[in-house]
């Protein structure tokens, strides 16, 4: 299965989780891009704290952490603190679906070679992640 839906956050369960699946196919489709094998997994602040000190050496809460493989297609785990996604939801001022479906279009677009280091690539990549919530809202 090309995308897959785990979690390891207590009581939290993706919703329309077929939606879900054709906007992450499709966003890596229109991107010019094949999927290989993505898995998503929804997990709490301490679970993705542990990852991020033990594989990228940093000691700060983070909402997402994407690890891709090295195949031809884009292939890769993400893990993303659903505690995270409510706080930047409320931060925002919008709801924690339309939040958590951003963050996941995020991992997805950084697969696709987008970076949001520079305050241009992060407007191009927020850009680029509002157009395909766009799609998702209809």
């Amino acid at each position: 299965m090309p995308v897959q839906f785990l979690s390891q956050h207590k009581g939290f369960s993706l919703s329309k989780q077929s939606t879900v699946k054709k906007l992450i196919l499709s966003v890596i489709k229109k991107e010019g891009k094949k999927a290989g094998n993505i898995s998503f997994t929804f997990c709490s602040d301490a679970f993705l704290l542990a990852l991020n000190k033990k594989f990228l050496k940093h000691n700060t809460l983070t909402d997402i952490i994407t690890f891709q493989y090295p195949t031809k297609e884009l292939s890769s785990e993400i893990f993303i603190s659903i505690p995270r996604v409510k706080e930047n939801a409320k931060k925002f001022n919008v709801s924690f679906e339309n939040e958590l479906h951003r963050v996941m279009i995020h991992g997805i677009l950084h697969l696709c070679g987008y970076t949001d280091k520079t305050t241009g690539k992060k407007k191009e990549m927020r850009k680029r992640e509002d157009h395909y919530l766009s799609v998702i809202r209809k």
